[in-house]
């Protein structure tokens, strides 16, 4: 028995290529993220553990308080829009870089990536100095303009935690958009043009609906990292900008009651997982098509 274990070891064969991956999943991921979870069922006092009592009554404490339900409703729309606006912004670039040479397919992506390079936090600090007051570089094109007569308020908002979102989170729209609309069948659409069909019919009769597995990728990445960022909505929103991420931070950080903070986590991670589901099962019924043709 134990020969032939090690001979599936040493031949790489099964599950134990693999076991190294999941070990470290386990001990750096699964198991802090267990201790931070239980946080939230046991009295817990100036970072001690009172007893091993199991209770809901911090779940129960959350769950029935307004505050929580207006912070969830202002991270759920804030992660909506992001997408939205990202799938607004990528799909065209995307289906251009379709259209174009090499090079340009080239530029294209360069300009995509190139923005991973740098940390998301130095980007955000960048807009910090593009949205400011009248300092700010929007603003103060503005005023030397005549367009505006006083600096417009776009910092700590909505809008400003939205174009952070965006421009942050655009490459991981791009990417999945580029490589799905890059493989598809283009004799579809030459067979579509071909019968008379227009090429906005054709547009959305064929190449949408083959760039759906792009768009779901897309969406799920987007959604989860805007639904769940921290670091946009605290220092673009403001101290008075609060999300569930912004506020798991200030529970277990800044006030440290670690129980209303594992409690967020658990909540925020869970609706995360149940949206993220949500969006792979809608965008798998919307591609049943494919099914149906083979």
């Amino acid at each position: 028995m134990a020969a032939s274990l090690v001979d599936k070891v040493m031949k790489g064969g099964g599950f134990w290529p693999a076991a190294p991956a999941f070990l470290y999943l386990v001990v750096f991921f699964i198991m802090p993220m267990a201790v931070l979870l239980a946080f939230g069922f046991v009295p817990i006092q100036r970072g001690t553990v009172q007893s091993a009592n199991f209770t809901l009554e911090y779940l129960f404490d959350v769950l029935t308080d307004d505050l929580f339900w207006r912070v969830w409703w202002r991270s759920f729309y804030v992660g909506v829009l992001s997408t939205f606006f990202c799938f607004l912004f990528a799909y065209p670039l995307a289906y251009i870089h379709t259209l174009v040479g090499r090079r340009l397919q080239m530029v294209i992506l360069i300009l995509t990536v190139a923005p991973l390079l740098t940390s998301a936090l130095v980007r955000t600090y960048a807009w910090l100095v593009i949205l400011g007051g009248r300092r700010g570089v929007v603003n103060a094109v503005l005023m030397d303009l005549g367009l505006v007569s006083r600096p417009l308020r776009m910092l700590y908002s909505d809008f400003a935690v939205i174009v952070g979102m965006v421009q942050i989170h655009l490459p991981f729209m791009i990417l999945p958009l580029i490589t799905v609309l890059s493989s598809r069948d283009r004799k579809l659409e030459h067979a579509s043009l071909g019968l008379g069909a227009s090429r906005v019919r054709t547009f959305f009769r064929i190449v949408l609906p083959m760039s759906m597995p792009g768009i779901i990728a897309g969406t799920t990445i987007v959604f989860a990292l805007s639904y769940t960022n921290f670091i946009i909505p605290q220092l673009l929103g403001g101290g008075g900008y609060t999300t569930v991420a912004v506020q798991v931070y200030e529970f277990i950080v800044v006030i440290l009651d670690w129980n209303k903070g594992a409690i967020l986590a658990l909540l925020l991670l869970v609706s995360c997982f149940l949206f993220v589901l949500m969006i792979t099962l809608a965008g798998n019924r919307m591609m049943r098509w494919t099914e149906a043709k083979a």
